[in-house]
């Protein structure tokens, strides 16, 4: 059998693509993995995937539900250092064509989906645990503290191994949650007592930190109950502790970065907007502001855009540098239009009204032709103008004649009813009597009978 020969005149729609969506990742990752942070990320990375794994065949021979929701740290941890990878990625990128604001908002993206999922997996966590209530399985206590001891160490080396930007400013400006709150109570007390521990446990703990210790004493104190007491019920309690925990932890941080992929405002911000607006309203020959709108753009970015309607003789530059002075400390990234309140003449309509050769016809005798301008050119500052300046020539058509109404004493008359009389001047400046309608100088005005 011969080779069949492809005609290169064929045109395939649907070839094979070129690039490999593993192709893309590794392509992404190579300057990643230039830096030494890259490369440490990626060993943490490596260690915790084998350690998790172990733990979760480990969990398969205890038959234990609350190792295994200690387990799913493990894998939150790995979706940490991803975002951590992401981050060192989104600071060698540049703004473009496509991503005008830069690639800033993938962080947000990735907390907020890490976050989601250990809320998602502690659910299914709770769900089987109360599967667990009808029918209790044995325990098997062969494995249970050594992959409990791997578990905890596992979490504590990515907490402390590396500098995950994303998440340490999630943690700091989300709002705490109670276990956090209790915990902060409780190292107050233990800071009045030993005051060097106040580096670690003041201000907040950090969640993360937390999640870990209270997690493994939790499965802990299980383990003696289940080996004393034979209580094997106390495995599907702290695996539905450690549940709670989880979702109570990460819901302060997918409320933050939730908001700020919706483009909201925050509102410890608005206040010092308002403020800042203000006192830039005073400024001599500023008018308004309009279509104010400010956003969170990324984690501790902040966007804004306003509009500012200006005095004919005000200095637009001398505005434009008060108002980026007065909001550059709140907004990163400030665009600012400024235009005066006027209807500028443009030079097209110049140039036309300087031809000495245009003439304008007569349309008739004691009609004059009129020219309307219609041109909007408004001044911007040192960013490009949102609005497109024109300028018409029109010539308005001759209005038509409208006859008004032409009204006669005698069609009055005719139409109410009145009688016309009609007086002379020298009549007119004689006393009137209402009664004989007779105008003389004797009689004067008589009232009307009763």
């Amino acid at each position: 059998m011969g080779t069949e020969k492809t005609d290169p005149r064929i045109f395939k729609p649907f070839g094979k693509p070129q690039i490999t969506p593993f192709g893309v990742l590794l392509h992404g990752l190579k300057p990643v993995l230039q830096d030494a942070r890259g490369r440490k990320i990626l060993v943490l990375g490596i260690f915790n995937t084998v350690c998790t794994v172990i733990l979760l065949v480990w969990c398969k021979t205890t038959n234990s539900i609350g190792l295994t929701a200690y387990t799913y740290l493990a894998l939150f941890d790995i979706l940490s250092l991803a975002t951590c990878l992401l981050s060192l990625w989104v600071e060698q990128q540049k703004p473009n064509v496509v991503f005008t604001f830069g690639y800033e908002r993938f962080e947000v993206l990735s907390v907020f989906a890490s976050t989601i999922l250990a809320q998602l997996s502690s659910l299914f966590i709770v769900k089987e645990s109360l599967e667990r209530f009808l029918q209790q399985p044995e325990i098997h206590l062969e494995r249970f503290l050594p992959a409990l001891a791997l578990a905890f160490f596992c979490h504590l080396v990515v907490c402390y191994g590396m500098n995950n930007r994303a998440f340490n400013h999630v943690t700091a400006a989300s709002g705490s949650s109670w276990l956090q709150e209790h915990v902060a109570e409780m190292s107050q007390s233990i800071c009045h007592i030993i005051p060097g521990l106040s580096t670690f446990l003041l201000p907040r703990v950090n969640p993360f930190v937390l999640l870990g210790w209270t997690g493994g004493a939790t499965l802990f104190a299980s383990h003696l109950l289940i080996e004393v007491y034979n209580y094997s019920l106390a495995d599907t309690i702290a695996a539905i502790f450690i549940a709670m925990m989880v979702c109570v932890t990460m819901f302060p941080m997918s409320v933050y970065s939730g908001r700020i992929l919706l483009q909201t405002t925050p509102s410890y911000i608005i206040g010092q907007l308002d403020k800042c607006l203000r006192e830039a309203s005073t400024l001599d020959g500023v008018l308004e502001f309009r279509n104010e709108c400010f956003w969170t753009l990324a984690f501790g970015d902040l966007s804004g855009t306003v509009h500012v309607r200006v005095r004919r003789d005000a200095n637009e530059q001398l505005v434009l540098a008060h108002l980026v002075d007065r909001l550059s400390n709140l907004v990163s990234d400030l665009t600012i239009q400024v235009f005066k309140d006027e209807w500028a003449w443009s030079t097209t309509t110049l140039q036309v009204l300087n031809e000495s050769a245009l003439k304008f016809p007569s349309l008739a005798p004691s009609i004059t032709s009129t020219i309307s301008l219609t041109t909007r050119s408004p001044v911007t500052t040192g960013y490009p103008s949102l609005y497109g300046g024109n300028s018409q020539v029109q010539k308005i058509p001759p209005p038509q004649t409208l006859n008004p109404p032409s009204f006669s004493p005698t069609s009055w008359n005719q139409q109410f009813g009145f009688s016309s009389t009609y007086l002379s001047p020298a009549s007119a400046r004689q006393p009137l009597d209402v009664k004989t309608k007779n105008y003389s100088p004797s009689q004067g005005i008589n009232p009307p009978p009763l």
